[in-house]
């Protein structure tokens, strides 16, 4: 299968996931619930429900939505004069902002059980990646060997956040090239406090494009699966998105401090890239990608962004705290400006996806 096939379908997945945390909600709020589609544009094939919901796949398959009645799909929502006593019972704007908030926050909630769920089931089943956060070897010269670290040392902390596997110190030392990093470690029973500097390291991405990691210089232990009981799995897979939201929310932070390229962002080919390389490697491989994709989109729906659903929640806080919503001329004015940052965000990202391609590499080396 081609990459635009593993695209289509993984981001499909989300998509729907993301979309039926909102409209199973809004189904028990009462709201009457128009559209579920699974793309934008043009309506390709769908049928509608006895409830009145047209469920469609959309002619551009870059995401999705839920309508809602008594929502708009990109501005602020109806005010609701021209409705029936009967038409406010089902409408969206018309519910308790309790549950308005509820409706709203439920799309990425349901991403992250959505993820919860996939680690879960494979940690229970498969088992997890585990090695023991034991250095076994420092490599000579090396970010490690500078810092005083030693075969045997045992990591404790890294960069503030607790260790309990050795893919934890590297999942997190890769996002602090040329970066001081505060490490923690047991040394025969007593807690040694280090600072390494990750030697930086060009490493190709794997898209066609160059990123830029952090290398400490330590070896490890074979790597082994550990099979964990259910209730253990989804701790270790709460334990998983808590580390993926920390390195996320890391490498935005070194982005405005010009650490690290915008340009490493991906976009949908990109994730269409990774999914289909990740194919290669098993079903195994492509369910841990779409666990960290669906906790990466829940995590952008959840900027506080008009038009997306953070954007919603921070005018539900703010109308909470004040006793009434912000006035229609601001949240039309900020549904404006959010509009043009996510269509600008999306065109960067689409376009850094196609500079990765090798044949538009070669145009681009003609003016070069």
């Amino acid at each position: 299968m081609g990459p635009l096939f593993w695209g289509l379908v993984g981001l499909s997945a989300i998509v729907v996931v993301h979309e039926f945390g909102h409209y199973w909600l809004a189904r028990r709020a009462g709201v009457r619930v128009e559209v579920f589609s699974v793309g934008f544009g043009p309506e390709l094939f769908g049928y509608s429900d006895q409830a009145g919901t047209r469920w469609r796949f959309s002619l551009i398959p870059l995401g999705g939505y839920v309508k809602m009645f008594g929502q708009s799909d990109l501005g602020p929502d109806s005010d609701g004069t021209q409705m029936t006593e009967a038409e406010r019972a089902v409408s969206f704007n018309h519910k308790k902002l309790s549950q308005k908030t509820a409706i709203v926050a439920a799309g990425p909630l349901a991403n992250i059980i959505f993820s919860i769920a996939i680690f879960t089931i494979l940690f229970s089943t498969v088992g997890q990646q585990f090695t023991p956060a034991k250095v076994s070897e420092v490599v000579a010269g090396s970010a490690a060997d500078a810092a005083g670290l030693e075969p045997g040392d045992e990591f404790l902390k890294v960069a503030g956040r607790s260790i309990a596997r050795f893919e934890e110190v590297r999942d997190i030392i890769i996002s602090y090239p040329g970066i001081p990093v505060d490490i923690v470690v047991n040394r025969a029973g007593r807690e040694i406090d280090l600072v390494a500097k990750p030697k930086p390291l060009i490493v190709p991405d794997g898209l066609g494009g160059e990123t830029r990691i952090g290398l400490l210089g330590v070896k490890a232990k074979e790597r082994a699966f550990e099979r964990h009981s259910l209730p253990v799995a989804a701790w270790q897979g709460v334990r998983e998105i808590i580390s993926f939201i920390s390195l996320t929310a890391t490498g935005i932070r070194q982005m405005f401090a010009q650490q690290r390229s915008p340009t490493e962002m991906v976009g949908p080919l990109g994730i269409a890239q990774i999914l289909d390389k990740a194919a290669d490697y098993g079903i195994v491989t492509v369910m841990m990608i779409l666990a960290k994709l669906s906790i990466s989109i829940g995590l952008v729906n959840l900027l506080p962004i008009p038009i997306l659903d953070g954007g919603h929640l921070a005018f539900y806080a703010y109308e909470s705290v004040v006793r009434r919503p912000p006035a229609q001329w601001v949240k039309e004015l900020l549904f404006k400006i959010g509009l043009v940052f996510v269509l600008g965000l999306m065109l960067f990202v689409i376009f850094n996806d196609f500079t990765r391609f090798p044949m538009v590499q070669r145009f681009f080396a003609l003016f070069v």
